[in-house]
């Protein structure tokens, strides 16, 4: 064996014995991302907790009404699982008290569920682009008023795993407090239980002072829904509209006066927000010089891949 063919054989034992640097940076970035989801998910879930105790005790009284409705604790576990809306439910229950045909009830719960839409289309418009379909449905489908707050008031694109984090303590929450009232029935008083519900109205309020602190547009926009809302409610023609029409009418004038006289330079805040790129060169680029076996193109290909995945995580 000569010098030259023992010098190659020992590269190639050292080349197989050296760990593979994609497949250890590849481990690091899938470790990463699961770390990033865990935090989100755990993030969500701490938020969600004021939520689902506020749920827990006005999902009470909806269990009232579904025990009048003839609903067995199960029946109102479900129908609060699929369906956590409250105007809705109340709504179906009176209905099937009354034995309404299937068609009333379906009409009716889209009625008063038809604000829901319109936060549908505002969270939409906080995904990253290239965001799976499945997140989107799975996001879509516990859009309430309380996490929709929540999700609105973060900055920057929507992560799907801080809403699972808030759904997943949020939801059976409402569904647990409704099958506990069918349960109860009517051992607690209604006044009682009216008066436990101010919970709700605490988190409302933790939502919107915080950003109407920051923003003396979204402060002055605040005051007006609260006396907009109010005069909706008293007059002749709006005040014989549901509650859920009323928001949705108020909601969306609101909203286009604001972004008419106070429009949101968005590019260039982000512009501004963009970190600028650091000076040293990151740990993949050192492994890629070091290995010397990925050619250019597929080495630009794979840092475009990141931080297309980072963005959507984001």
């Amino acid at each position: 064996m000569t010098e030259e063919t023992m010098l190659t054989a020992r590269e190639n034992e050292e080349e197989a014995a050296a760990p593979d640097c994609r497949e250890m940076h590849g481990a690091a970035r899938v470790d990463k991302d699961a770390d990033s989801r865990r935090a989100l998910f755990l993030e969500g879930f701490h938020d969600g907790i004021p939520i689902a105790l506020g749920y827990f005790v006005v999902s009470f009284t909806l269990g009232i009404a579904a025990k009048a409705a003839g609903l067995s604790p199960f029946q109102g576990f479900l129908a609060s699982f699929f369906n956590n809306a409250s105007a809705g439910e109340y709504a179906a229950f009176t209905l099937i008290a009354a034995k309404a045909s299937y068609l009333e009830l379906a009409v009716m719960t889209l009625v008063a569920n038809a604000r829901y839409m319109l936060m549908s289309c505002v969270v939409s418009q906080k995904f990253a682009p290239g965001t799976p379909l499945y997140h989107r449905l799975l996001v879509g489908f516990d859009i309430t008023d309380e996490i929709f707050g929540i999700t609105i008031a973060r900055p920057g694109r929507l992560a799907p795993f801080y809403n699972y984090g808030a759904m997943s303590v949020a939801l059976p929450g409402w569904a647990v407090g409704t099958a506990l009232g069918v349960i109860a029935g009517n051992l607690l008083s209604l006044r009682l239980v009216s008066a436990l519900s101010v919970a709700l109205f605490g988190m409302f309020l933790w939502v919107i002072i915080p950003a109407a602190r920051a923003s003396r547009v979204v402060c002055g926009l605040v005051a007006a829904s609260f006396l907009l809302s109010f005069a909706a409610g008293s007059l002749p023609l709006l005040s014989g509209l549901s509650s859920g029409t009323r928001t949705i009418l108020l909601t969306v004038a609101i909203a286009a006066c604001g972004a008419y006289f106070f429009p949101v330079r968005e590019a260039a805040e982000t512009a501004a927000s963009e970190p600028s790129a650091p000076a040293s060169q990151p740990p993949e680029a050192e492994c890629t010089d070091t290995a010397g076996s990925l050619p250019a193109n597929a080495s630009s290909a794979a840092a475009q891949a990141s931080a297309t995945h980072e963005e959507a995580n984001d």
